[in-house]
């Protein structure tokens, strides 16, 4: 019957109802793919939103990350330069060690010395170290100075001068003292009371 119908309609009307009917498909097919894209579309947007949130987290991760890095390394410059000033050990080797490298820097004999027993304050020890040196006046002068230089604390105490002699055109002075320098006491450490006498030394 509707092949009869058309087969009565004229050419024009032909060519209408094939145009409506191709015109159906297409705006059939275009709205089944546009839906389909559509989707997609926001399906990936979506996921580039997501991408973007987790990209975001992460750049602020590694900012924090190097500022964490950074302040840490700042915190260890700082610990190694105050370990320097002020040890949490004695290191009654390396304060000698200073002791006779200043004292060649100054010219003086560093005759003799005598590590004595440590004085717990209240967050820090003292270490004394009783010192005889021979030199003339200028040398010994300069090896104070020069002590005081040291990037370790070292104070220098009670100097005492006397014997002199005549060596030449020069004179020649014997020289005692007392080089104190200190360190850290550890977490936990008692403030109080003495840690045993050291053996003295001498060269």
């Amino acid at each position: 019957m509707a092949s009869l119908s058309l087969n009565r309609l004229p050419i024009v009307g032909k060519v209408g109802v094939g145009a409506l009917f191709c015109l159906l498909l297409g705006v059939a097919y275009y709205v089944l793919l546009h839906t389909d894209v559509a989707a997609r579309t926001d399906r990936e947007r979506a996921k580039t939103g997501e991408l973007e949130t987790e990209l975001s987290k992460v750049k602020q991760s590694q900012a924090s990350y190097f500022a964490d890095r950074d302040e840490l390394a700042m915190r260890q410059q700082k610990q190694r330069e105050l370990n320097k000033v002020l040890p949490t050990d004695t290191e009654a080797a390396t304060f000698l060690s200073a002791l006779q490298a200043v004292s060649n820097i100054s010219g003086i004999d560093l005759k003799a010395w005598s590590p004595m027993e440590e004085v717990p304050q209240t967050f820090y020890a003292k270490v004394p170290m009783k010192l005889q040196i021979t030199g003339r006046f200028h040398q010994i002068a300069k090896f104070v100075y020069e002590v005081g230089k040291q990037d370790r604390i070292i104070n220098m105490e009670n100097l005492e001068l006397g014997d002199p002699k005549i060596e030449g055109e020069d004179v020649v002075l014997k020289a005692s003292c007392l080089a104190t320098t200190f360190h850290l006491l550890k977490p936990g450490a008692a403030p109080a009371g003495k840690t045993p006498a050291k053996p003295g030394g001498g060269r």
